[in-house]
């Protein structure tokens, strides 16, 4: 007679709650949680801001990003929060400083070693930009605008601290107006950015 013989499967063990790993926290979730800024505004326009800061830092290799809530020139409340960071590439080339640039490209292009060919090579130095976090639901006004552009200096400054170095900056000689970064978040969290510029600017040459 034949006998089946099975082997049995080893007897597990259950896994407590302490075995199991928790799952790594959203990086929107880090940043909230590393916050510890001073809550000053509305507490969902704070939570825009963070939205916004994550999306550039994230998705958009934007660095040195912080959060303003006082004025630089006054030390006075903002509106809302605003952002300032520096993005990977030049938002915004003045026309001017355009011609310029392809004048210096076009220098450096004849100026390459005979028989060597290349495309001409704009090079624009980033830099520091204000933020403005917004929903698309919000409905903006000229006099709204006014209000941010006044409590804030051409370029950021690296920190929140009202000095002498934070009012003036360095202003490149091309930066003849205030700027923002409008930042417009959809209730599905699409983030839409423009470029808003304070005052008359002129137009660029294509």
């Amino acid at each position: 007679m034949q006998h089946d013989h099975q082997t049995q499967p080893p007897p597990t063990m259950a896994r407590t709650e302490t075995d199991i790993a928790p799952p790594p926290s959203a990086p929107i979730q880090s940043l909230i949680a590393q916050d510890t800024s001073t809550k000053t505004h509305d507490p969902t326009l704070h939570s825009l801001a963070l939205q916004i800061q994550h999306n550039l830092q994230y998705q958009h290799n934007w660095t040195s990003l912080h959060i303003h809530t006082h004025s630089p020139l006054t030390g006075s409340l903002l509106p809302r929060p605003l952002l300032s960071g520096l993005p990977p590439n030049r938002l915004y080339i003045h026309p001017d400083e355009q011609i310029e640039l392809l004048k210096d490209a076009d220098r450096a292009r004849k100026a390459q070693k005979e028989g060597e060919t290349g495309a001409l090579e704009v090079k624009a130095e980033p830099e520091r930009e204000w933020i403005l976090p917004a929903r698309l639901s919000e409905k903006w006004t000229l006099r709204r605008l006014a209000e941010v552009f006044d409590g804030i200096s051409e370029v950021p400054p690296e920190k929140e601290d009202v000095d002498s170095e934070g009012k003036k900056g360095k202003v490149s000689r091309w930066r003849e107006t205030k700027r923002v970064v409008l930042a417009t978040v959809d209730t599905d969290s699409t983030v839409v950015y423009y470029i808003v510029q304070d005052g008359v600017v002129k137009p660029r040459q294509n």
